[in-house]
């Protein structure tokens, strides 16, 4: 007998699902892996290492990862850029708190400075679409960088794209816009580049006029740098200084470096000893004056050992100091001018760090830290500086950073406000072990001696110590944990750069043209979907009628 099957036997074919699957799934782990892969890249474009022109390759990977995505898919794909950055970026925290802490501290940090760039990169879906995609979101991408300076606890500046750049043809654009422009003009030139790619794969690789916008977005930010270069100046302006710089070392010991204070200053007076004895001999030339790093001693009332040592150089000290003002129960991180002779003598000047460090210098929100570290008790809060000051040494104008300060724009531009022609870095990176730390922080003062024309002169209690033009070119520097010092002739300058005149204001212009963009997205985003809304319902209709005129 044969088998008649009938309509409602008739199989339908289950459409099998699991390679769709895997295929989609390969495709956002190899975008993750792009994203994280971008984000070593753009750790290695840090100092120590001279590869500033990687920087923008790891963000046109970044710009391949999060193109066609929409608001999660970008999220995600930059948390996962942001925290492979950041814990590359941020390892020497462990070499501060060691084993006894463990990873935690570490791995917070990074994941929540990851978050902030998932936020940045979860808006970028509404600019990608406007003309000028580069553009956008570069500025988008700054968003970030503008929030974490300034939230939770004064921020963390620490990572900023434009601190990747202390050499290279983007350094010169610091003179014109500080520190946020320099980030700008990498970010435009990264994002083109990745639209770039995006359209040559469009057309098959054949040349063509879509081309020409991502072209501009790469290739202009870094002609802009080098038309910039012929107006970067180095010459004195008011002569020279020689300075000396005193780095006495310290142990590598991490956070038990609390612990030898008096260690710390007997090496700085030891060394300081030395550079003497070489200074008479002849071997080198006497200075203006001397400076010893952040925190080299504690000072609270008279200290005759001082005075004597300042009195044998015959020249003023910039004595970094755990200085304890008189009549006060503060303590205070600043920069005492400590003058030789009989009238005046002493400290006859100071500045007081105005950027604590959270948790270090001060404890904000004591109840919930004690839940982490156990020094929370034994930690008093230091006073805050309010002011920057114009500190006269021996009749040399000099500004005044203190360590985390040469993050921060404001601190900086402040010193150079008020009328400094020299600006000394004095910072304590003894805490932080031979790591890339120091190495960061050099490159953000070679970063803001072209922002503000200055010579920047860096004493670091366990090095690097540096002598560093206003073009940011280095021309000394010392080792990382040896006792030397360093004497050299620095320029004298009191001109003002376009950043210093343009202030804020630079920083201030890109959030709000971010901010219009994301507006302009917005709106384009809303007019689309109505448009596409429309024409939906107006086939429906015709359909409809269709139907019905035909029956």
């Amino acid at each position: 007998m044969t088998a008649t099957a009938s309509a409602s036997d008739t199989t339908v074919p289950i459409t099998d699902t699991r390679p769709a699957r895997r295929r989609r799934l390969e495709r956002v782990a190899a975008r993750a892996v792009l994203a994280a892969a971008s984000g070593l890249l753009l750790h290695a474009g840090f100092s120590p290492r001279p590869l500033w022109w990687v920087v923008p390759l790891a963000f046109a990977g970044l710009g391949l990862a999060l193109h066609g995505r929409r608001w999660w898919g970008s999220a995600g794909y930059g948390f996962v850029f942001g925290l492979a950055f950041n814990l590359a970026h941020l390892v020497w925290i462990q070499d501060f708190l060691g084993a006894e802490f463990g990873p935690a501290p570490w791995l917070a940090l990074s994941g929540a400075l990851a978050v902030y760039i998932a936020l940045a990169c979860a808006l970028t879906p509404l600019v990608a679409r406007l003309p000028g995609a580069p553009v956008w979101l570069a500025l988008v991408f700054l968003l970030q960088e503008s929030a974490r300076m300034r939230w939770p606890f004064n921020g963390f500046p620490w990572g900023r794209v434009g601190f990747s750049q202390p050499e290279g043809v983007y350094l010169s654009l610091a003179s014109l816009g500080g520190t946020p422009l320099v980030g700008f003009a990498v970010l435009v030139t990264g994002f083109g580049l990745a639209q770039l790619v995006v359209r040559m794969r469009a057309t098959g690789w054949r040349p063509g006029r879509s081309w020409v916008p991502p072209l501009v977005a790469v290739l202009l930010p870094p002609l802009a740098g080098l038309a910039t270069w012929p107006t970067i100046g180095t010459e004195p302006e008011n002569g020279t200084r020689t300075v000396a710089v005193v780095q006495g070392n310290a142990p590598d010991v991490g956070i038990e470096l609390i612990g030898r204070r008096d260690t710390i200053r007997a090496n700085h007076l030891a060394e300081s000893a030395e550079l003497l004895e070489r200074i008479r001999s002849g071997e080198l030339p006497p200075p203006d004056f001397v400076v010893w790093p952040e925190t080299a001693t504690d000072v609270r009332g008279d200290d005759p050992q001082l005075d004597a040592l300042v009195d044998d150089f015959g020249v003023p000290a910039l004595i970094g100091a755990l200085y304890q003002p008189p009549g006060s129960e503060l303590t205070e991180n600043a920069t005492l001018v400590w003058q030789p002779g009989d009238s005046p003598t002493g400290i006859t000047d100071h500045y007081v760090k105005r950027e604590l460090v959270p948790f270090a210098e001060y404890v904000p929100m004591r109840d919930i830290a004690r839940w982490f570290t156990p020094f929370v008790d034994n930690t008093r809060d230091m006073r805050w500086g309010d002011e920057a000051t114009l500190l006269d040494v021996g009749g040399t104008p000099v500004g005044s950073v203190i360590c985390y300060e040469i993050a921060y724009d404001y601190v900086v531009r402040d010193t150079v406000e008020v009328g400094s022609q020299l600006i000394v870095t004095s910072t304590n990176n003894a805490w932080y072990g031979p790591g890339e730390m120091s190495h960061q922080q050099l490159a953000m003062s070679r970063l803001r001696a072209v922002e503000h024309g200055r010579a920047v002169v860096v004493a670091a209690t366990s090095g690097i110590s540096a002598i560093v033009a206003p073009d940011g070119a280095v021309t000394h520097s010392t080792s990382l944990y040896t006792d030397t010092s360093l004497v050299a002739d620095v320029p004298l300058r009191e001109g003002a750069t376009l950043s210093d005149r343009l202030g804020a204001w630079t920083e201030y212009a890109l959030v709000g043209a971010a901010l219009a963009a994301m507006v302009a997205g917005f709106v384009l985003r809303s007019h689309t979907k109505r448009t596409a809304t429309r024409a939906d319902a107006t086939e429906g209709e015709q359909h409809g009628g269709g139907d019905t005129a035909h029956g």
